[in-house]
């Protein structure tokens, strides 16, 4: 159908006889191919932008959980945000375990290629390991509960469970950002024509832009739905009385119906060997048929 945009036909003759040339009539072929470009690459955008709703989540209920949960520890008082250095910690531990261990032994394994994971891989792996984080913060919900104080004013350290115990949920976020968001970047980077550049790296800023508007609009309609007969819904003021594990479990559900979806559109999508990169490109062909 874009084709048509490039298109001689018999009037565009007459015009160009006459001197008048009109780009909204006829385009370019150039333009018309990165057109293409860019419409290939939403159904994979699309599927990133689930997993900017669970990165959203360290820095918002993850934070309310924590201040729920035992913040002294040998008489020093952890601050709940603080948990996130352990993101940190875990992103630069698992960016050396894979470039160091993970990336060649799989470069290794396979027989014709001497790359280790293609970018598709990277991001599909990302969303399984956020999977994994939300159904860790949903469990330790679920004990935090068990050792609450139901009723607690102002809920503020009213569990006795340590803080500490929010760690995997965090590590696990580190360790999806750095196939995610790297595997990310690197793919709309080397799949945008060189005339677009700048908006591979826009599509990356876009998804994270998204998922807070997404996570947003998502907690909006649970307390609307959960909040019906007068019950304090899954996300009340005081977490103790509501099912913020509830909403962890949603949000795993989620996440695995948008990577069913995602590898279905990463089978489905065939890269395009850019003039200079066809090389690097030449593996990623079909790369979720290996898996």
């Amino acid at each position: 159908f874009l084709d048509k945009a490039a298109y001689i036909s018999t009037r565009d003759i007459d015009d160009q006889k006459k001197g008048i040339y009109t780009p909204w009539r006829l385009c370019p072929v150039t333009q018309v191919e990165e057109v293409k470009c860019i419409l290939r690459l939403l159904p994979i955008w699309l599927c990133t932008i689930i997993y900017s709703v669970v990165f959203t989540q360290m820095a918002s209920l993850f934070v309310e959980q924590g201040a729920a949960m035992k913040v002294i520890v040998l008489n020093f008082r952890i601050p709940p945000a603080s948990m996130s250095s352990f993101d940190i910690l875990s992103v630069a531990l698992f960016i050396f375990l894979y470039r160091r261990i993970l990336d060649p032994l799989v470069s290794r394994l396979r027989k014709k290629n001497s790359r280790g994971l293609t970018e598709l891989q990277r991001i599909g792996i990302g969303l399984i390991i956020a999977i994994l984080a939300m159904v860790s913060a949903g469990i330790v919900e679920c004990y935090r509960l068990k050792y609450a104080n139901k009723d607690c004013i102002h809920c503020e350290g009213s569990s006795s469970l340590s803080i500490f115990w929010q760690v995997p949920q965090y590590a696990f976020i580190g360790a999806s950002e750095v196939f995610m968001y790297v595997g990310q970047l690197e793919f709309f980077n080397a799949q945008t024509p060189d005339g677009l550049k700048s908006f591979g790296s826009a599509l990356c800023m876009t998804s994270i832009s998204l998922g807070n508007y997404v996570s947003s609009l998502l907690v909006t309609m649970v307390m609307k739905i959960s909040t019906e007969d007068h019950m304090p819904g899954w996300i009340p003021g005081n977490l103790n009385k509501g099912h913020l594990d509830r909403f962890y479990f949603l949000l795993a559900g989620l996440t695995t119906i948008d990577l069913v979806v995602y590898i279905a559109c990463a089978r489905w999508y065939k890269c395009i060997k850019l003039e200079g990169r066809g090389d690097e490109n030449d593996d990623e062909r079909g790369s979720f048929n290996k898996v």
